[in-house]
């Protein structure tokens, strides 16, 4: 068969067009290292996990990946140089509904919105639990309820990791959803607001877990009420969970921790990154790391169903914040 020379420049055009979005594909992420953005100093949980997932990722995309600690403003600027990135999968962030969600809902300072982001990969829920200071007579969060709930007394006292965190909007929502009005004393992080509990400064906290917790409440200068989960991995399988509760069983939360992107980053990119945060998911040290130190580590997910995990986060959140009649500040 002989061909003239418009057909044969047509057939390379057409053989080059669809090998295209292949290519494309394959140059990610051959070009250069990824930066992992923790949006908060090096040292704490956040930093740990991401570093401990970092390694994994970059075995899955034969890539190194540099975590670059963006700390400030509770997670803001973190998430806002993820945001200022190019779209182009080499910038992430090791994110939650912390900075992903609740910052655009409680700060006019973000200047962004849950939606401009994408949810490559969820990769835990970690426990949130009820604690009360060793001499409050109550064993359960229904007590807690009932006994915050007597006539004629004052309002009980919570420490928080600070005004607008997930957990002082979890405790006003609480209190909302059970009739009882709670005063608030914020502090600047867990470790003080878990001293003055034990010192009984205050009446009870909502915390995040910390395996030190069951300790000091072995020692009596604590009680553990409740976890705010419906399921918990196997170290905290002692740990009472909220779905136990005959006052208030679906008052389930946890902390939603996941990979994002800007949400225009292209599909096949969000697909590798994706399965590499899959691969490390499914890594045995990794998993008996996290759930020690009471993170429920998620099974890998579509890219549909990460999605539908996201809608449901913000859509949780949102339902809390309008609730509680909160308006960026």
């Amino acid at each position: 068969m002989r061909w003239n020379l418009p057909a044969r420049m047509a057939a390379v055009c057409l053989a080059a067009c669809a090998a295209m979005p292949l290519a494309h594909a394959a140059d990610y992420p051959a070009k250069k290292p990824l930066s992992l953005i923790v949006p908060y100093p090096a040292g704490g949980a956040s930093d740990a996990s991401a570093r401990q997932f970092g390694v994994h990722i970059a075995h899955a995309l034969n890539q190194q990946v540099v975590v670059e600690n963006v700390g400030g403003g509770a997670g803001m600027l973190g998430a806002r140089r993820v945001l200022t990135s190019a779209p182009d999968g080499y910038t992430f962030l090791h994110g939650s509904a912390n900075e992903v969600i609740l910052s655009p809902f409680l700060n006019a300072a973000a200047h962004y919105k849950p939606e401009d982001f994408r949810l490559t990969q969820p990769i835990s829920e970690a426990t949130i639990v009820l604690l009360v200071r060793a001499d409050l007579p109550v064993s359960n969060v229904d007590d807690f309820i009932a006994y915050a709930k007597r006539p004629g007394t004052k309002p009980l006292t919570f420490g928080s990791v600070g005004v607008g965190s997930l957990y002082h909007i979890m405790t006003e929502y609480l209190g909302r959803r059970v009739g009882v009005e709670f005063l608030h004393v914020p502090y600047r992080g867990a470790a003080p607001a878990l001293q003055d509990l034990i010192g009984r400064q205050v009446d009870f906290a909502v915390l995040p877990y910390q395996q030190a917790m069951e300790g000091i409440a072995a020692q009596q200068q604590l009680k553990i009420l409740t976890s705010f989960s419906d399921k918990l991995p196997a170290p905290l399988s002692k740990l009472p969970l909220i779905s136990q509760s005959k006052t208030i069983p679906d008052f389930v939360y946890t902390i939603a921790g996941g990979y994002y992107v800007r949400q225009d980053t292209p599909a096949p990119e969000v697909a590798t990154l994706r399965r590499a945060v899959g691969y490390a998911l499914e890594q045995p040290d990794l998993r008996q790391r996290m759930e020690a130190e009471g993170r429920l580590l998620l099974a890998p997910m579509s890219q549909q169903d990460a999605d539908a995990y996201a809608v449901a986060q913000v859509a949780k959140y949102r339902e809390m914040i309008q609730a509680l009649g909160l308006k960026p500040m």
